[in-house]
């Protein structure tokens, strides 16, 4: 068993870890369902550490174990010691199931992870009164209306759970609202004068004002654009013309260029800071 490899159709994650707890197996569990990468790293049989990314720990492998599509192999190597997990392994299989269960009723509130959190309330009044545990303390000063879900697990590597548990906790209270800005658009070039290089975006006013009726971005100008392209995330000055059609994108072409996009391809965009 120095290598083992197969598909998570084939074999479920849990019982590969039980198999490796059962001959007391030390390695690594490399599994891979296309997108992400996560690593189990497995001592005498336990899972001792875990790696999803940026989040370690607990929530790694508990996010880790729910995948039921994807690769995985286990590599043979030497016991990792001073690990960030503590449970043995029937005991953290079965906080595990208890995640799952968790994260899908959280996921039935918040079904999208693009969304963005925003708090209606600022300073000590959003919190007071709450009942928080600590871990939702962390989370909340990261909801500042522009970041969405993914993006504040990112910055702070928790799991979802911690994420939309905190989230929970304050829209339960009527405390913040799930703002769903993003609007795909079609491409089209920025029209530039002959002297004047486009360094900005350009959207419809229309669409601006509509944004501006959303929570915090009537506080104040919207000045740039998340721009989600296939080769990651772009932010980019934006201007607004009442010229422009409501479901178009004008951008530079050398942007276009960089970007490898076509005129007519279509991205999502939203409000930045």
């Amino acid at each position: 068993m120095s290598n083992l490899r197969g598909n998570l159709q084939s074999i479920s994650l849990t019982d590969v870890v039980q198999l490796l707890h059962v001959n007391r197996r030390s390695g690594e569990l490399r599994v891979s369902n296309g997108r992400d990468k996560g690593i189990l790293f497995i001592a005498e049989g336990e899972v001792v550490h875990a790696e999803l990314g940026r989040i370690v720990g607990e929530g790694a492998a508990y996010e880790t174990l729910e995948w039921e599509r994807g690769e995985f192999e286990f590599v043979a190597a030497r016991p990792r010691t001073g690990g960030s997990i503590r449970r043995v392994v029937p005991d953290l299989l079965m906080q595990a199931a208890r995640h799952s269960d968790h994260r899908k009723r959280l996921r039935s509130l918040f079904p999208s992870l693009d969304a963005i959190p925003w708090p209606t309330l600022s300073g000590p009044e959003l919190t007071r009164g709450l009942k928080l545990f600590e871990e939702d303390e962390r989370v909340i000063p990261s909801f500042d209306g522009f970041r969405d879900f993914r993006q504040v697990m990112e910055a702070l590597e928790q799991d979802e759970v911690a994420v939309l548990h905190a989230a929970h906790q304050l829209r339960e209270a009527g405390r913040l609202k799930v703002l769903e800005p993003l609007v795909t658009l079609r491409v089209v070039p920025l029209k530039t004068g002959l002297f004047r290089k486009g360094g900005h975006v350009k959207v419809s006013t229309v669409l601006g004002d509509r944004w501006r009726a959303m929570g915090p971005y009537g506080r104040q100008a919207i000045r740039n654009l998340r721009v989600l392209l296939p080769s990651g995330p772009a932010v980019e000055p934006v201007q607004f013309s009442a010229a422009l059609a409501e479901g178009t994108l004008a951008i530079p072409k050398e942007f276009m260029q960089a970007w490898g996009l076509s005129e007519a391809d279509t991205v999502a965009v939203r409000p930045a800071p």
